[in-house]
């Protein structure tokens, strides 16, 4: 079992994403994201993706760097490329994931790539998806999360309905509640501590930690 896995795709990326890159780490680059870990002197344990994101040049740079190189046909394939590697990092039953460059201006692919943290809850691995401003979980059940200098905290349910909202550690405490796709209620909290915790008893919950 791979403790951590990283992986690095093609969304905004910059300076900011190493520091969440640690000693021991797998690193799976997904397209030109591939090409960002290797600008970075960094060997990716896979790249993979249809690389239709970077030059002849750089994909000839990511394949002599890489461990491993998985290319596939740009319009033969049934995923994006972080889709692609997020189902790959499953199968390697990671305990963590974390997903660097995948927000970006394309609002359809940071959705996608949101949605896709419900399969790591399937499989009851904690995942993360990691920029400068935000980091976005979610939870089945339980949470416990860290201030890390995201001191705002906003909940939005990912399933119509999400029940048994309990928030301990909290500016504004919730005691079994409920929210519905489309309210706002879950925007904005403020942990009062380093830490606080969010239950639910049903449902997919959204957690999104930010910062200005």
């Amino acid at each position: 079992m791979q403790q951590r896995i990283v992986i690095c795709t093609g969304g905004q990326l910059g300076p900011w994403a190493l520091e969440y890159i640690q000693s021991g780490d797998m690193l799976i680059g997904a397209d030109s994201g591939a090409h960002f870990l290797v600008a970075q002197g960094l060997r990716p344990d896979i790249s993979i993706g249809d690389f239709d994101s970077v030059t002849e040049e750089e994909l000839a740079s990511i394949r002599s760097s890489s461990g491993q190189t998985i290319a596939c046909d740009p319009v033969d394939k049934d995923y994006t490329d972080t889709e692609m590697a997020f189902r790959l990092a499953l199968d390697l039953k990671p305990q963590e994931l974390v997903l660097l460059g995948a927000l970006g201006t394309r609002f359809d692919h940071s959705l996608a790539n949101v949605h896709l943290l419900a399969l790591a809850a399937e499989q009851n691995v904690r995942a993360a998806i990691i920029d400068e401003h935000n980091i976005i979980m979610l939870t089945q059940n339980e949470m416990k999360i860290q201030k890390q200098g995201f001191p705002n905290v906003s909940l939005l349910p990912l399933s119509m309905r999400v029940k048994g909202i309990t928030l301990t550690g909290f500016q504004y405490p919730l005691t079994d509640a409920t929210l519905s796709i489309g309210q706002s209620l879950g925007i904005s909290n403020v942990l009062l501590t380093s830490s606080g915790t969010i239950r639910i008893s049903e449902g997919r919950l959204l957690i999104i930690q930010s910062r200005d």
